[in-house]
């Protein structure tokens, strides 16, 4: 897939009228938060206003999020016809997200649905993977599969089904297979980036404007793991 080379170095893997897809690089925020950093949806923004030369406010619409230290597809909305629709299809699950992930255990089965309840931890900012429900969790549900053994590491392809606070972070470590870099769920040490191996690879939606079948597909980070999938 062409990559748009634009001054703001983003990623772009599409754009048009009504939206654009970026992918997100390791430690960008999609949205401001209380770190106070640059989040990417100014970056987007100050691009948009430099390439059409628009004047005063330009509108951009936070469709999804992606956590910080994940890589890949965010789309965000251009329009706010775009951004009622688009909310609306991720709200009622009419789109098709895959992740890729690289852990080091071998999980159980080479192919599984995942079922848990997830609580989240607001104080420090991490979801539970419960097999039963227990108060204020959430139904949280994916498939995976084994796509690639690796040297010392398995790449997983992973289709989700709800879309919980850290889902695939807190899913994996409950069968033992937390993602790698990823301290925070269970990995026994940090990326030199920072970042975790986990990426939205592949995002399948209607387009909320023209109706038209889009399929985005993000390059994975270049690092020697994901350049061996």
């Amino acid at each position: 897939m062409k990559i748009v080379s634009n001054k703001s170095n983003l990623q772009i893997l599409h754009e048009d009228n009504h939206i654009i897809v970026i992918n997100k690089r390791v430690g960008d925020i999609v949205q401001g938060d209380k770190t106070g950093d640059k989040p990417l949806s100014e970056i987007v923004k100050e691009y948009i206003k430099d390439k059409y030369n628009k004047p005063g406010e330009v509108f951009l619409g936070v469709v999804h999020r992606l956590d910080r230290p994940t890589t890949g597809i965010v789309i965000f909305a251009k329009t706010s016809k775009a951004l009622e629709r688009l909310n609306k299809m991720f709200s009622e699950r009419e789109t098709n997200k895959t992740y890729w992930a690289v852990v080091k255990n071998k999980p159980p089965k080479n192919e599984d649905n995942l079922i848990h309840f997830l609580k989240r931890n607001e104080k420090n900012n991490t979801s539970k993977a419960h097999l039963k429900e227990v108060p204020e969790s959430k139904k949280a549900s994916l498939d995976y599969k084994i796509i690639k053994e690796l040297n010392n590491y398995f790449a997983l392809e992973i289709n989700l089904h709800t879309g919980r606070h850290h889902q695939i972070r807190a899913q994996l470590q409950a069968i033992g297979c937390p993602i790698k870099g990823d301290l925070k769920y269970g990995f026994d040490r940090s990326n030199p980036d920072g970042g975790i191996h986990l990426h939205a690879r592949k995002l399948a939606f209607i387009h909320p404007v023209s109706k038209e079948q889009i399929e985005i597909i993000a390059p994975t980070p270049s690092d020697a793991i994901w350049n061996s999938i």
